[in-house]
């Protein structure tokens, strides 16, 4: 086999996005998938005469071509083209105040209407609603900032330019709340977005949530035309256009080292020889399974022995083709959040505790945004939720599709219930992806999609300021949801770029000694 400069293994969002900027670099760069399509959850499936989306709720940082955001400016920098859809609204929420009163709110794009439907919904919160964007701002640039240095951000330009940035690093987005002293009903509403990242508000770091929530409220959501199987197949194609490699069923099984810098991989389809490998793997198993257990980095070890690290959300979706149109079925929103109460601890524990106790949901009906997204007559809808990884373990394998779609049932009648909205009696083909399923096919441990949960002193900042030490070994990165960026399509699409970035400096450093 020839040699390559980089091997990307696994050819998910963070994977083609690395692959495309490491063959932009000029470097002879291989991707290699263990499947037999490309895209890992950004891909589709079909039942009957529908195509499905898996995976894909919105993309929150494209962006319209007179506000781009930093997913569309680097697709363009790839060259990936490609139709989108704009999700007119932010979300609608349907659920209880925390002092018990009824709560519907749909709430729009754009920060002025989202301040104003605001001020509606809460009289007097004009003014704090407005701090708290004006902070947002200064947040996104200061991490446009530490992003571009790469991990060598200068403390003396953070203490300067963005202050309150810092005085907000290490408190969660509960007490920053507090701390503007915002109307609680503000604060209920501002915590729809937690389950996107999988943290309450009371471990979820404030830098991260604003940075996501900016994105969602000034610049909208986006959906490809031909679900996100469209956006890796561009990917795809366009890698291919620039002379990369692409492999399909080859299987990733073990990283190889000269001393202790990687010189290759050992797939299923024999040994590959390069100077780099950037590896959409989780680290648990790249540690675990893929290297010699003496240059595993001792920070990872001692994570890993006192459980520093809590895997992410484990991914439970039911998609649900039905025989009628959203008009038909009174459904007037892509996204419905439906919750017992907006206190998000209380979610996150209710979750835990597994089906009996979890009555959160996400809802989606893609045709919405996307009239086009299935036939004429038709829509297409999804619920997504957490599964409580003991609660699946302990599962028999002759219960195991009774659970899952007693699961599916519930959620059908929380949209009946809360929202009057009808689905039986219209279901042409459904389907039930449990944690599981996103176990065996996107090889993530307990189904946890969302790679580890960006709590506390773990959180999206606290990783981008240890880029250095994170990655101590030489010509090894993992990257994707377990990255620096955290979880999300529009994350995992920068985290790409970012390592790969990376990996091409410290290829350039060490050429630099050779010579």
């Amino acid at each position: 086999m020839p040699k390559y400069d980089i091997v990307v293994v696994g050819a998910g969002n963070a994977g083609l996005s690395a692959a495309l900027q490491c063959r932009l670099a000029g470097k002879k760069t291989l991707l290699i998938e263990q499947h037999n399509v490309p895209g890992g959850a950004a891909t589709s499936f079909v039942r009957g005469r529908f195509e499905i989306e898996p995976s894909l709720h919105e993309l929150c940082d494209f962006g319209p071509a007179d506000n781009p955001g930093d997913v569309r400016n680097i697709l363009d920098a790839y060259g990936v083209k490609l139709d989108w859809y704009e999700c007119k609204d932010c979300f609608r929420i349907v659920s209880k105040y925390s002092d018990g009163s009824p709560m519907d709110v749909t709430m729009p794009s754009g920060i002025e209407a989202f301040i104003d439907k605001m001020e509606e919904y809460v009289p007097g919160s004009r003014e704090k609603t407005q701090q708290l964007f004006d902070l947002f701002q200064e947040v996104l640039d200061g991490i446009a900032y530490i992003t571009a240095s790469k991990g060598h951000a200068d403390s003396k330009v953070l203490q300067a330019k963005y202050p309150n940035m810092l005085r907000t690093g290490a408190y969660s987005t509960k007490k920053v709340f507090k701390a503007l002293k915002l109307p609680q009903k503000c604060q209920d509403i501002l915590s729809t977005y937690w389950s996107y990242l999988g943290v309450d508000m009371e471990h979820l770091a404030f830098i991260h949530y604003a940075a996501m929530v900016h994105k969602y409220v000034s610049r909208s959501a986006y959906i490809p035309a031909h679900t996100s199987h469209q956006l890796s197949t561009a990917m795809v194609e366009r890698f291919r256009e620039l002379g990369g490699e692409i492999w399909f069923n080859c299987r990733a099984e073990e990283f190889l080292f000269e001393g202790d810098r990687l010189c290759g991989l050992r797939t299923n389809l024999g040994v590959i020889d390069c100077d780099y490998c950037l590896a959409n793997i989780n680290p648990d198993i790249i540690y675990g399974k893929m290297m010699p257990k003496e240059l595993i980095p001792e920070r990872e070890k001692k994570l890993s022995k006192a459980r520093g690290r809590i895997m992410g959300g484990r991914m439970y979706t039911a998609y649900f083709c039905l025989d009628a149109t959203p008009e038909e079925l009174g459904i007037e929103d892509y996204s419905i959040f439906l919750s017992g109460t907006a206190d998000s601890a209380e979610e996150y524990r209710n979750i835990q505790g597994g089906m009996k106790t979890n009555d959160y949901t996400i809802f989606l009906c893609y045709n919405i945004a996307n009239p086009g997204f299935s036939a004429p007559g038709t829509c297409v809808c999804s619920f997504t939720t957490f599964g409580a990884p003991d609660e699946w373990a302990a599962l028999e394998q002759k219960d195991y599709f009774k659970f899952k779609n007693e699961g599916a049932k519930k959620m059908l009648r929380i949209l009946k219930e809360k929202t009057g909205i009808d689905l039986s009696g219209h279901i042409e083909e459904m389907e039930v992806a449990s944690p599981l399923t996103f176990a065996r096919f996107l090889g993530v441990p307990e189904g946890s999609v969302y790679g580890y949960e960006t709590r506390d002193w773990d959180g999206m900042m606290a990783r981008m300021m240890m880029l250095g030490a994170d990655y101590p070994i030489k010509g090894l990165r993992p990257i994707g949801a377990a990255g620096p960026r955290g979880d999300g399509y529009s994350a995992t699409i920068i985290c790409g770029q970012l390592m790969a970035a990376n990996a091409l400096k410290d290829l350039k450093e060490w050429e630099g000694g050779k010579a």
